[in-house]
C-alpha cells in the first residue's frame, strides 16, 4: 500500500467515526421525546381554557393569565432540566448526590409541617410559598427515592432472595418518608410512592409469594390510615356515593361535577373554551380534574388522546428499560416509567370515578409547578439512558453497580494485552 493510501485511511476512519456518533436517536428516544412535548402542548392549551374565565371573573389578574404564564415558566425551567439530564443524567446522579437528595428531601418535608415554613391549603400544609409561587417537597422525595431504591436493587441483586434483606433497607428510609407525606396529609402522592417501589421490586425480580404478602401489608396499612383520618374518611365516604353527598361544603361535590362535565361532552365534546363545569361549578378545575375539562371540552376523542399519549411513554420507557445496559440502568428505567404512568393512572381513575379524591395531578398536562418540573426531569433521565450511545459508554466505563475488584481486573487485563502486543511488534521488527 502507498503512503498516500496509508496517510488517507485515518482520515476515512476519523470521518466514519465522526458520522457515528451523527447517528439517529432509536425509536423509544423519539415517541419519550415526543409525547412529552406534545403533552406540554396540550397542557399549555388547556391550562388556559381551564383557568382563565375563573381568573376573570374572580378579578384575580385581568386577562385570566395568572396560572397560564406560571405554567409556561416553569414548563420552561423544567425542559432546560430535562436537556440538561438528558445529555447528564445518569452520571450526573451518583451515590453521594442522591445521598443528598434524600437528606434534603427530609428536611423540607420536616419544616413544611411546621407552622409558620409551610402553607395550608384546604386542610392539607403541603407546601412552601414565596408570593405566587409554591413548592411542593412531597414531589422531590418521589424522585429521589425512586433513584435510592434503583441503585440498593441494582447493587445487590442477591438480596432479593429474602424478604427481610430485600425490603429493610428499603423500609428503614421509604416509611419514614411515606409516613411523613401521609402526616400533610397527601394519601396520593403516598400511593405514587408505593406502586413505584412495588415496581421496583417485581422488575428486581422478588418472588410472587413476597410480593403478594408486601402488597396484603400495604392495602391494610392504607385503609388503616384512611379511616383513621377524618380528611381522608371523608374522601372515602364521598367516593362510594359522590352525588348522594354532593352538598357544596361536602368532598363528593368536586366529584359529582367531575363526572358531570364528563357525560356533557359526549363523544366530541361541547368546543374548546366552551365548558360550563369549569367556570361556575368544578372547584380548582386547572389542577387535579384537568382531565374533566378536556372530557368536556374535547370529549371521549380527546380522552382517548391523552391516553394514547400516556401509552407512548409506556412503551418507550419499557423499551428504554429493556435494551438499556447494566442492572441500574434498567431497574432505574422501570422506576421512572412507574412514577409518571402511576400518577397518571391514579389521576385519570379519580376522575373518572373508579378511586377516591386524591388529589393527584395529571403529569404534564394540570397546573402543578413542582410536579411539572419533577415530571420532565424523570423524561430527562430516560432519555439520558435511551440516548445512542450511552449504554456502549457505560459499559466501558463500568456499571454504578459494578464492585471496584472487577475495573481493576479489566484495566489489568488491557495493560497486558497490550505489553504483549508491544513485544510482538518489536520481535517481527
Amino acid at each position: 500500500m502507498s503512503g498516500a493510501a496509508v496517510a488517507a485511511a485515518p482520515r476515512e476512519s476519523g470521518r466514519q467515526g465522526s458520522g457515528a456518533k451523527r447517528l439517529a436517536p432509536p425509536l423509544e428516544h423519539r415517541m419519550l421525546l415526543s409525547a412529552t412535548l406534545c403533552l406540554l402542548a396540550f397542557g399549555a392549551v388547556m391550562v388556559y381554557s381551564a383557568s382563565s374565565p375563573l381568573g376573570v371573573l374572580s378579578g384575580r389578574s385581568g386577562t385570566g393569565t395568572g396560572e397560564f404564564v406560571r405554567y409556561l415558566i416553569f414548563g420552561g425551567l423544567g425542559l432546560v432540566g430535562m436537556h440538561v439530564l438528558a445529555r447528564r443524567g445518569v452520571t450526573l446522579f451518583h451515590r453521594r448526590l442522591v445521598t443528598l437528595l434524600l437528606f434534603a428531601s427530609f428536611v423540607l418535608l420536616l419544616l413544611v409541617l411546621v407552622p409558620g415554613f409551610g402553607v395550608q391549603v384546604n386542610g392539607a400544609r403541603r407546601w412552601f410559598a414565596a408570593g405566587p409561587i409554591q413548592f411542593q417537597p412531597s414531589e422531590l422525595m418521589k424522585l429521589a427515592l425512586v433513584l435510592y431504591v434503583a441503585r440498593y436493587l441494582a447493587e445487590h441483586p442477591k438480596r432479593m432472595r429474602g424478604l427481610k434483606e430485600a425490603v429493610a433497607p428499603i423500609a428503614v428510609i421509604a416509611a419514614p418518608a411515606c409516613l411523613l407525606v401521609v402526616v400533610e396529609p397527601d394519601l396520593g402522592t403516598t400511593l405514587v410512592i408505593v406502586f413505584s417501589i412495588g415496581t421496583l421490586l417485581i422488575a428486581a425480580g422478588m418472588s410472587k409469594r413476597h410480593l403478594a404478602l408486601m402488597a396484603g401489608v400495604a392495602v391494610g396499612l392504607v385503609v388503616v390510615l384512611a379511616l383513621a383520618q377524618p380528611y381522608q374518611r371523608a374522601r372515602l365516604t364521598s367516593f362510594l356515593h359522590p352525588c348522594a353527598t354532593a352538598a357544596k361544603s361536602s368532598t363528593g361535590y368536586q366529584s359529582c361535577q367531575g363526572q358531570i362535565a364528563l357525560g356533557s361532552g359526549g363523544l366530541l365534546g361541547v368546543g374548546l373554551g366552551r365548558s360550563v363545569q369549569k367556570t361556575f361549578y368544578l372547584p380548582e378545575a386547572q389542577t387535579d380534574f384537568i382531565l374533566a375539562v378536556i372530557g368536556e371540552e374535547l370529549g371521549v376523542i380527546g380522552l382517548f388522546g391523552v391516553v394514547f399519549l400516556y401509552g407512548m411513554i409506556a412503551y418507550a420507557g419499557l423499551r428504554t428499560a429493556r435494551r438499556a445496559a447494566g442492572r441500574y440502568a434498567k431497574l432505574l428505567a422501570t422506576g421512572l416509567t412507574a412514577l409518571i404512568l402511576c400518577q397518571g393512572l391514579l389521576n385519570i381513575f379519580v376522575v373518572l370515578g373508579l378511586a377516591p379524591l386524591t388529589g393527584v395531578p395529571l403529569p404534564f398536562i394540570s397546573y402543578a409547578p413542582t410536579n411539572l418540573c419533577i415530571m420532565l426531569a424523570a423524561v430527562g433521565l430516560l432519555l439520558n439512558i435511551a440516548r445512542p450511545g450511552s449504554g456502549r459508554l457505560r459499559l466501558v466505563q463500568g456499571s454504578p453497580g459494578e464492585p471496584a475488584k472487577d475495573r481493576d481486573r479489566r484495566r489489568r487485563d488491557r495493560r497486558a494485552r497490550g505489553a504483549r502486543a508491544g513485544r510482538r511488534r518489536r520481535a517481527t521488527g
